[in-house]
C-alpha cells in the first residue's frame, strides 16, 4: 500500500470514528438524566445491589432480586453511583457507556474480519473500513437500540464483551498468523472472553458459539489432511489426522485462548455448582418446552417464535415500549434487503471465509435464547437476542459491500476510487437519514407516548422526587398502598425503583391486604412497628393513571380518620397527600365492629350474610335515624359467598326507596372483591367482603325510606331471586329522615 493510499484510509477511518462519536453522544447521552422518563424495576434493582456493594456487601451473583443478576453490571452501577448518587442517571449511564461502546467494537471487529482477503491472504483495508464502519453506522442510529440502549438494563454488556472478545481474539489470530509465539493477545482474548459470564444470562450459550465456530476448522483441517493424502481415507486413517502436526499446533493456540477465558468466568462456575437451583432460576419460568409455560403445544410455541424472529429482521418489531417504539422492525427497509443479502453471501462462501461462518454460527447460537423462551407478548423480544446484533449490523455490512462491488464492476468498472467514493456517499446519507428519523422518533415522538408511563412506571419515579422535596422527618410516616397494576408486589414489598429513588428522612410503608376487613389491622400493624411517629402521610394514587381501587382509597382515609386527625391534603402531579395526627394506637383497629347478621340464599348460587353501614369513620345501628343537613357520603359493607363452579358476574343495584315506594337514589356496581376480582373468580364458599360507597340526595324530603339490594346477572341483566321466596329485592335496612332540632 502506498503512502498516500494510507493517508486516505487513515482520515477516512478519523471521519468515521468522529462521526460515530457524534452521533453517539447525541442519541446515547443527550438528556440522558430526563429520558426514559421513569426508572424501570430492573433498573432500580440493579440500583438497590449497587447501594450493598458500596456498603462493603460483594457478591457474584445478586440472586434476590429480578431473577438473580451477574455482578458486573451491578458493580458498574456502585461506580456510577458512588459519583452521581441515588438517580436515573447513575444507573443508565453504565448502560448508555456500553451502548457507545458496543458501536465501536463493532466497527473494529467489522475491519478485523474483512480486512483481509480469508483466501488470498492479502490486506483489503478498504473492505474492513465500509463493511465496518456501515455496520457500527447503522447500528448507533438503529432506533430500537437507541432505546435499548438508555434504558438501565445491563444487557448491553453482552454485545460489548462478546464483540470484543472476539475482536481481540480475530486481531490475536491474525498476528500469530505474521509473528509467532505471541501467545498474550490470545490470552487477553481469553480473559475478555471469560468476563461475558457475567453480563447477562443469554451469555450462557456463548461457549456453544466458540465450540461450534472452532469445529468449522477442525472440519476444514481434516478435510484438507485427507486432500494431500488420498490413501488415508479408511476408517483408522480417518481419524488419524487428530494427529497433524497443523492441528496440534492449533490446539496450542487454543488451549493460550481458552484457559484465561475458564479461569476468568471460574467463580461463576463454582458459584453456579454450589447453587444449582440459581443457575436455571429464569430458565425454569420461560422454559419452552415447559407443557404448562406453552399451553402443551411446544413444538407449535417453538415454530411461532422461529417465525416471528425471522419476522424481526425487517418486518415485524418488539412491541415493548421499553424496547422500542410502537413495535416498529428492527431494520429499516435498505438495512433489511442488506441483511438478508449479506446473509446469502455468507451462506455461499460458508467453506471459504472464516468471518462469514463466524457471523452465521454467531446469528444462530444467540438468538437461541429467544427462540426457547416462552413471552407474554408475541415475539419477537429484541432484549433477548441482544447478544446476536453485532452479527446482524455486520451482516449488513458484508450485503453493501456485495452490493458495492456489484455496482462497482457495472459502473465503475475502470475507477476504483469513484465507486468507492459514491458507496461512502451513499452510505453517509442514509445513516444520516436515518439518524435524523431516530433523534425525531425518539425524543419527540417516542417521548411523549402516554404508553411510557405503565411502560416504565413512572409514578413510583415521580413519588420519590415529590417525597424528596417535602420537608419531613423520622417523626413522619408515609404508607403506600398497593396498586391493583402491579402484581408484583409481595407483603410489605416495595417498588425497587421507588426504594433507591427516595432519599428521604421519613419511613414509607407499604399496605397491602387481601380483603377489606384485614385492611385496618394492617395498617395498625404498620404503624405500631415503628419506634415513634407524630403525623401519618397517607398517598393516594390517581386511579386514572394506575388503575387502582378508589374505594380502597377511600377506606384508608376512613379508617385514618376513625383512629387520628384529619389534617390536610396536597395535590401533586398523580397523587395526593393526605395528613393525620394524634393517632389512636391504644386498641385494635377495625373498619367496623360487626357485620349484621343477614342469610339470603340466591338462586343464581351467591348468598348474602352480613351487612354494615356507615357514614364517616362511624359505623350506624340499622334503622338509624339521619340528619337532612348532614354529610351524605355514607358506605355500606357486605358479606358474600359464592356456590362452586359459578361462571357468572354478578353486579348488584342498592336503591334507595321513600315511603310511597318509588326510587329516589339508586346505585349499580360489579360485584369485586378487595382485589378488584368478579364473583366467578372467587374461592368458592369463602367469605368475600365487598364495599359500596353511597351518595344519597341531599333535598331528601322528612319521611321513612328502605335500603334495599337487587342481585342480577352483568352480561344478561337478567336478576337472581331469593331461594324461597322468589323475589328479586331484598330490604337491607330502613331509614328516617327528620328536620334539624
Amino acid at each position: 500500500m502506498s503512502g498516500d493510499e494510507r493517508f486516505r484510509l487513515r482520515l477516512a477511518t478519523a471521519a468515521i470514528l468522529f462521526s460515530l462519536a457524534l452521533a453517539v453522544v447525541i442519541l446515547r447521552f443527550h438528556r440522558l438524566s430526563e429520558l426514559p422518563p421513569g426508572l424501570y424495576f430492573d433498573g432500580g434493582s440493579n440500583g438497590l445491589d449497587a447501594l450493598q456493594v458500596l456498603q462493603g456487601e460483594h457478591r457474584i451473583f445478586f440472586p434476590d432480586k429480578s431473577n438473580g443478576r451477574e455482578w458486573l453490571g451491578i458493580y458498574l452501577v456502585a461506580l456510577a453511583v458512588s459519583f452521581f448518587g441515588q438517580t436515573e442517571l447513575a444507573v443508565r449511564l453504565p448502560t448508555a457507556v456500553c451502548s457507545a461502546g458496543t458501536v465501536f467494537a463493532v466497527f473494529w471487529l467489522g475491519r478485523l474480519l474483512f480486512g483481509h482477503d480469508d483466501e488470498a491472504g492479502r490486506a483489503t483495508p478498504w473492505r474492513g473500513l465500509l463493511v465496518g464502519g456501515a455496520a457500527a453506522g447503522f447500528l448507533t442510529v438503529s432506533l430500537s437500540q437507541t432505546v435499548l440502549g438508555r434504558t438501565a438494563f445491563r444487557i448491553q454488556l453482552l454485545p460489548l464483551l462478546l464483540t470484543l472478545g472476539l475482536a481481540l481474539l480475530w486481531w490475536a489470530w491474525n498476528h500469530r498468523v505474521r509473528h509467532t509465539g505471541a501467545w498474550w493477545q490470545g490470552a487477553l482474548a481469553g480473559a475478555c472472553t471469560g468476563l461475558v459470564a457475567y453480563s447477562y444470562t443469554p451469555a450462557r450459550f456463548t461457549p456453544f458459539l466458540f465450540i461450534f465456530f472452532g469445529l468449522t476448522f477442525v472440519v476444514s483441517i481434516r478435510s484438507r489432511y485427507l486432500a494431500d493424502s488420498p490413501s488415508k481415507k479408511g476408517l483408522g486413517h480417518s481419524l488419524s489426522f487428530i494427529h497433524a502436526p497443523q492441528l496440534r499446533k492449533e490446539l496450542k493456540w487454543v488451549a493460550a485462548f481458552a484457559c484465561p477465558a475458564v479461569l476468568v468466568a471460574a467463580p461463576l462456575l463454582v458459584y453456579f455448582v454450589l447453587h444449582p437451583e440459581q443457575f436455571l432460576m429464569r430458565a425454569n419460568q420461560l422454559w419452552l418446552f415447559d407443557p404448562s409455560r406453552s399451553q402443551e403445544t411446544p413444538l407449535e410455541t417453538l415454530w411461532g417464535n422461529v417465525w416471528g424472529y425471522l419476522l424481526n429482521f425487517g418486518f415485524r418489531g418488539d412491541q415493548n415500549w421499553r424496547h422500542n417504539y410502537a413495535g416498529r422492525p428492527m431494520l429499516h427497509p435498505w438495512e433489511m434487503c442488506l441483511f438478508w443479502l449479506g446473509a446469502a453471501m455468507s451462506v455461499w462462501r460458508w467453506q471459504q471465509r472464516p468471518s462469514h461462518r463466524l457471523l452465521l454460527i454467531w446469528l444462530g447460537v444467540l438468538i437461541l435464547p429467544a427462540i426457547l423462551a416462552v413471552d407474554h407478548t408475541p415475539p419477537p423480544n429484541t432484549v433477548r437476542i441482544i447478544g446476536a446484533l453485532p452479527s446482524v449490523y455486520l451482516l449488513i455490512g458484508v450485503g453493501l459491500w456485495e452490493s458495492f462491488r456489484f455496482l462497482r464492476d457495472r459502473f465503475f468498472p475502470d475507477s476504483e476510487a469513484k465507486g468507492a467514493i459514491s458507496a461512502a456517499a451513499l452510505v453517509s446519507c442514509l445513516v444520516l437519514v436515518q439518524g435524523l428519523v431516530t433523534f425525531r422518533a425518539y425524543f419527540q415522538e417516542w417521548a411523549a407516548a402516554p404508553e411510557l408511563k405503565e411502560a416504565y412506571e413512572t409514578i413510583w419515579t415521580d413519588l420519590a422526587h415529590g417525597l424528596n422535596e417535602k420537608q419531613s422527618t423520622t417523626d413522619d410516616v408515609y404508607l403506600i398502598g398497593v396498586i391493583s397494576n402491579y402484581a408484583w408486589h409481595h407483603e410489605a414489598s416495595m417498588h425497587h425503583s421507588f426504594e433507591f429513588l427516595y432519599t428521604g428522612d421519613a419511613p414509607v410503608r407499604i399496605i397491602q391486604a387481601t380483603t377489606m376487613h384485614n385492611l385496618a389491622p394492617k395498617i395498625e400493624s404498620a404503624l405500631a412497628a415503628l419506634e415513634e411517629f407524630s403525623t401519618v402521610h397517607y398517598v393516594d394514587w390517581d386511579n386514572s393513571l394506575v388503575g387502582g381501587n378508589a374505594h380502597s382509597d377511600r377506606l384508608v382515609s376512613i379508617i385514618l380518620e376513625k383512629y387520628g386527625r384529619y389534617l390536610e391534603s396536597e395535590s401533586h402531579d398523580g397523587f395526593q397527600i393526605h395528613s393525620y395526627g394524634d393517632i389512636d394506637l391504644s386498641h385494635p383497629w377495625t373498619l367496623y365492629d360487626h357485620l349484621e347478621p343477614m342469610t339470603v340464599h340466591y338462586d343464581g348460587g351467591i348468598s348474602l350474610h352480613g351487612f354494615a353501614l356507615g357514614q364517616g369513620s362511624g359505623q350506624l345501628s340499622l334503622n338509624q335515624h339521619f340528619d337532612l343537613d348532614g354529610d351524605r357520603s355514607w358506605w355500606a359493607a357486605m358479606q358474600w359467598q359464592t356456590a362452586p363452579d359459578l361462571e357468572s358476574v354478578f353486579s348488584i343495584s342498592l336503591r334507595l326507596h321513600d315511603g310511597e315506594g318509588g326510587v329516589v337514589y339508586q346505585q349499580d356496581a360489579v360485584l369485586e372483591n378487595f382485589e378488584t376480582s368478579p364473583t366467578n373468580r372467587w374461592q368458592a364458599e369463602e367469605p368475600v367482603e365487598t364495599l359500596h360507597f353511597l351518595a344519597f340526595p341531599s333535598d331528601l324530603s322528612p319521611g321513612e325510606y328502605e335500603l334495599r339490594v337487587v342481585v342480577y346477572d352483568f352480561e344478561s341483566q337478567k336478576p337472581t331471586v331469593e331461594i324461597g321466596v322468589w323475589e328479586a329485592e331484598k330490604t337491607l335496612t330502613r331509614m328516617k329522615v327528620g328536620e334539624l332540632e
